[in-house]
């Protein structure tokens, strides 16, 4: 889990993808309450809030892409209202898909024997 949680290419598994949310909310909740907190100028604060925020925001695009991929969809498709309710409770495809193998292993095929028989892990 967490291999490359800025990447956008390749599969994660639903429980990855649980995590990175609960991550999301903690750390943007927490930055939330530290920038409505501080008393400086609205503009530092803004630059900072910003700063910090991005990659936050990096890794849920990330983390939501690969899931989109898991599901046999572009990462596109997380832009889509309440779809994210949907990564998350939706089982990826078996096997292979055109993103990579499936991150649980199920359905992936390791070779083809001499006559054309699909090996699996």
């Amino acid at each position: 889990m967490f291999k490359n949680p800025f990447s956008f290419s390749g599969r994660i598994r639903r429980t990855e993808y649980g995590l990175s949310l609960l991550i999301y909310f903690a750390f943007a909740g927490t930055l939330r309450f530290m920038v409505a907190g501080m008393t400086t100028d609205q503009e530092i604060v803004s630059m900072i809030f910003l700063i910090l925020y991005i990659p936050l925001l990096w890794l849920m695009l990330a983390q939501g892409s690969k899931r989109c991929h898991d599901r046999g969809n572009t990462g596109w498709f997380q832009i889509i209202p309440f779809y994210g309710f949907w990564m998350l409770f939706a089982d990826g495809e078996n096997g292979i898909n055109k993103y990579g193998a499936n991150p649980k292993g199920v359905g992936n095929i390791d070779e083809i024997d001499e006559i054309g028989n699909y090996l699996d892990k």
